[in-house]
């Protein structure tokens, strides 16, 4: 169904009661149901299952109002396991690391990050000065596998809910953590 159709539907409606005692909800039901299943069944298992994990991760999440609830503490500073959720391109969507730059009202302003080498070798940095701007090493971090990029123009605000673990940690009065700060700064100007 275009969202033109959806859009001319949902205009005609009074957006009272319940979606399923709408006489055309199962006509839209079959139309999501259908297309939802094209785009599965062209999707690579490495791409599907993600996709899936975040679905499953929203219906349970999704009333949460922060982690505490799910007994995951966080602080400032922390690297933790994310999930972003469903993504447009050049978007970091899915499971992904994140750190944690600051708290407020249950939202976690957070900087994903990824142990993807070929972005790690793209990133700007002292060595690197034509390197990627958006893009910045955090070499091996304790506690994580791999060496370590954030993608700074992916940076947000998200509901802690989406947080599932901690992995790490990176003190916030260390040197790294300042420059993290300010190349996040810098993006935004």
């Amino acid at each position: 169904m275009e969202l033109k159709e959806l859009q001319e539907i949902l205009d005609k409606d009074e957006k009272k009661g319940k979606i399923v005692e709408k006489a055309y909800w199962e006509e839209l039901w079959q139309h999501y149901i259908e297309e939802k299943s094209q785009d599965y069944r062209s999707l690579e298992v490495k791409d599907a299952i993600p996709k899936l994990i975040s679905d499953m991760n929203l219906r349970e999440r999704r009333n949460i109002t922060n982690c505490n609830e799910l007994g995951v503490d966080i602080r400032v500073g922390d690297i933790c396991y994310i999930d972003f959720g469903e993504a447009y391109i050049y978007e970091i969507g899915f499971q992904h690391f994140g750190i944690i730059m600051t708290l407020f009202h249950n939202k976690a302003f957070v900087v994903p990050m990824s142990g993807n080498h070929s972005a790690y070798v793209q990133a700007y940095g002292k060595d690197n000065p034509k390197g990627k701007r958006h893009l910045m090493r955090l070499g091996k971090i304790r506690g994580m596998n791999k060496e370590s990029v954030l993608f700074i123009n992916d940076a947000k605000w998200i509901n802690t809910a989406r947080i599932i673990d901690v992995k790490s940690h990176l003190d916030k009065n260390s040197n790294l953590f300042r420059e993290i700060k300010e190349r996040v700064k810098q993006c935004l100007d």
